[in-house]
């Protein structure tokens, strides 16, 4: 085997095509960043299930290299879309990926959960939750989530179906209203708003 040959080929970028909610993308991905290959089925189905607005400034949390921020920037066209995640390698190739595709109402920027993103506010915040991000995190995520989102704003997040009743807990806790959408074998997704 050619070592050298093995390695330049695994160094190179992984290119596929998928069309999401109506809208056909190419995705630019490399090893190391969240399923590099194919969009996850937990991102899949959270897209199914959201509602976006051609006006609606939206926020991708946790974004990868862009498939739910981009998608929601194509639906939104009149607003503004931010996509973060904590990793630069997924944030650089989420930026690579909006340029590619000619979205031009969109950004990616480096942030641990929501604190790059200043005091913007946001109609819709979606995020496929990491399973292992941990309880205190995804307090955070969603407290910060209720800052920055507008009144009658809306969460929408995807997790793995174990943490299905501690999001149900959560999201009664913090947003006062919770609403499963879609439960699967292995993810749910819920959705809450922020009362105005």
């Amino acid at each position: 085997m050619n070592t050298k040959a093995f390695l330049d080929k695994l160094r190179q970028d992984i290119v596929f095509s998928e069309t999401l909610c109506g809208q056909h993308f190419t995705f630019h991905t490399t090893w190391g960043v969240f399923s590099p290959r194919e969009i996850d089925e937990g991102s899949l189905m959270l897209l199914d299930h959201m509602v976006i607005n051609e006006t609606d400034d939206c926020l991708d949390l946790g974004c990868g290299y862009g498939p739910i921020g981009m998608t929601m920037a194509r639906l939104a066209p009149q607003g503004r879309t931010v996509l973060v995640d904590k990793d630069f390698v997924a944030v650089d190739y989420a930026n690579k990926n909006i340029r590619a595709n000619g979205i031009t109402n969109a950004e990616a920027v480096l942030s641990n959960g929501l604190a790059g993103v200043g005091q913007r506010k946001f109609d819709v915040i979606a995020s496929n939750i990491p399973a292992k991000v941990g309880n205190e995190m995804l307090y955070l995520f969603l407290y910060d989530a209720l800052a920055h989102l507008k009144p009658g704003g809306r969460l929408y997040v995807v997790t793995i179906t174990g943490l299905r009743q501690f999001i149900k807990r959560s999201f009664n806790e913090v947003f006062g209203n919770y609403d499963k959408l879609k439960q699967g074998k292995r993810y749910t997704v819920a959705a809450a708003q922020k009362q105005d």
